[in-house]
């Protein structure tokens, strides 16, 4: 029996559990071939004092949806994903709602993967735009 798309994503959201993915609130809702979106809400938890989304949280929120898209692509048995570059350019400021992560893939290597990840608002507005470069490592055992 075929798992659900619900099914699957209540499951990778249950392995977020006791992370920072949980703390800043950051849920995978929806995945594709060649993608994968989560959200995150802004609130005070993320606020930068002047009471706008903090550039920091929306970096965790693009890695965490970049490096997860990779994740979900790579054999988890035999190899590990970790982000080693982000860079992030915010050109739209929120203050509340929910911004939401879309990460597609520039390049996706047997070693290195390029993630582009665009980060919006409710209304579809372009918050900030990010790169991910992960790398792929074999686990020892």
């Amino acid at each position: 029996m075929a798992l659900t798309k619900e099914k699957v994503l209540e499951q990778a959201n249950a392995t977020c559990k006791n992370t920072l993915m949980e703390t800043l609130q950051i849920e995978i809702v929806d995945y594709g071939d060649d993608f994968l979106v989560a959200r995150m809400p802004v609130n005070s938890r993320v606020h930068q004092p002047d009471g706008v989304l903090h550039g920091g949280a929306t970096a965790a929120l693009a890695e965490s949806v970049g490096s997860f898209a990779s994740h979900i692509f790579i054999d988890t048995e035999t190899f590990f994903v970790r982000g080693i570059e982000i860079t992030a350019n915010h050109l739209k400021s929120v203050k509340e709602g929910f911004v939401y992560a879309k990460a597609t893939f520039i390049h996706k290597g047997k070693t290195t993967q390029l993630l582009d990840i665009k980060v919006t608002d409710e209304a579809n507005n372009l918050i900030s735009v990010c790169k991910l470069t992960t790398i792929s490592l074999p686990k020892k055992n």
